[in-house]
């Protein structure tokens, strides 16, 4: 261990500590969740570094529960513009980035791709990597393809190969965005890919660089530690970027003593600033961003928004993970973990109210609390 290793270390072990409540109220602070937001779509995506996306709806409740005055073509326009894009980079999972940070996201996190293609090794047997992906890019550049198109394609190259394990080595070393219509508001398509080069019309760019993400990672997560930064991006040993940095940095422990780095300027908010109630979508980075999610979800919480492969839509109340809801026919339902108060119960009502006037307006919904979660 150097010498600056151990006064770092030292001073940590001294810093401020930081409770539970003063880590969610920065958190909800930086992720617009405090107060909305008069930030345009785009200029939010770009803040949050990008929203989860695995499906198409929840990238648009995540702007509504964000943003004063957003409507679904706030976003939706500029995916069909190609000024925002879908494709896999953060943990390995489908995100919408604004078209520039796509260009430099996907190299940086390339590294975790390439882990992710070992695992089918033996379905992958026999196959050159290199002339798959040559194939793979004329094959979606051509036209974009369906999954099932593009391994019924490449099984023909490679008829002793897993068709499987195919396409998700091909999904491992291009960078497959997922066309439009794909992902509008209120349109529905398949997913068909080509490469993130040939849907901008412009070529691939470095990296981004590893520090300048952390900084960008602290400011709309932070405070964070080394392994929060880690979980939110699935790349591995990143403590050397933490270090470049710490000269420039304030650092803080949480209530276990873990070391947390923060941006100087950053805001952190009194822990009794009120926060109101949000109706956030599945899987919303919120709630997936940190090693440590008790800033977020209470201990006896954890695990409560997923049933075996049945994820449900996490509903904050004073910051915190309190509940699920969904929409059921003619209704949006909402189930408490816990009992609200009176005034609580009002709340939740009135932003499931404005929610649905944001994201349903032709449409006529109840506001009723039941059992979501069978």
């Amino acid at each position: 261990m150097t010498k600056s290793t151990k006064a770092a270390k030292a001073v940590a072990r001294t810093a401020p500590v930081l409770t539970t409540r003063a880590l969610n109220r920065a958190t909800l602070d930086r992720q617009l969740l405090l107060r909305r937001s008069p930030l345009s779509a785009m200029a939010a995506v770009k803040h949050l570094v990008g929203l989860q996306a695995q499906e198409v709806k929840p990238p648009y409740y995540a702007l509504a529960a964000r943003l004063d005055g957003f409507t679904p073509e706030d976003l939706a326009g500029p995916l069909a513009d190609r000024a925002a894009v879908r494709i896999v980079t953060l943990r390995s999972t489908i995100h919408l980035h604004t078209a520039d940070d796509s260009l430099t996201l996907r190299p940086l996190v390339q590294p975790v791709r390439d882990r992710e293609v070992k695992l089918f090794r033996k379905g992958l047997v026999g196959v050159d990597l290199d002339r798959l992906a040559v194939v793979a890019r004329d094959l979606v550049e051509d036209g974009p393809r369906t999954m099932k198109q593009l391994r019924e394609a490449l099984g023909a190259e490679w008829p002793d190969a897993d068709p499987q394990s195919l396409a998700i080595a091909v999904r491992c070393a291009l960078p497959l965005v997922q066309v439009t219509p794909r992902g509008l508001w209120g349109r529905s398509a398949q997913v068909t890919l080509t490469t993130l080069e040939h849907w901008l019309g412009r070529p691939a760019e470095p990296a981004a660089s590893p520090d300048d993400t952390v900084l960008r990672y602290l400011a709309a997560f932070g405070p964070a530690s080394v392994k929060d930064m880690q979980t939110w991006s699935g790349l591995t040993r990143m403590r050397a970027a933490f270090e470049r940095l710490r000269p420039q940095l304030l650092t803080f422990r949480d209530e276990n003593g873990v070391e947390l780095f923060d941006l100087p300027d950053a805001p952190r908010p009194d822990p009794d600033t009120p926060a109101p109630p949000r109706f956030l979508p599945e899987f919303d980075n919120l709630l997936l961003s940190h090693a440590d999610r008790a800033r977020v979800i209470p201990p006896a919480n954890h695990g409560r928004t997923w049933q075996a492969n049945t994820f449900y839509c996490p509903l904050l109340v004073d910051g915190f993970l309190a509940g699920v809801w969904r929409i059921l026919g003619d209704a949006l339902v909402i189930e408490p973990f816990t009992e609200l108060s009176r005034r609580q119960r009002a709340e939740v009502t009135e932003e499931g109210e404005r929610m649905l006037r944001v994201l349903h307006p032709r449409e006529a919904y109840d506001v009723r609390f039941g059992t979501v979660i069978p």
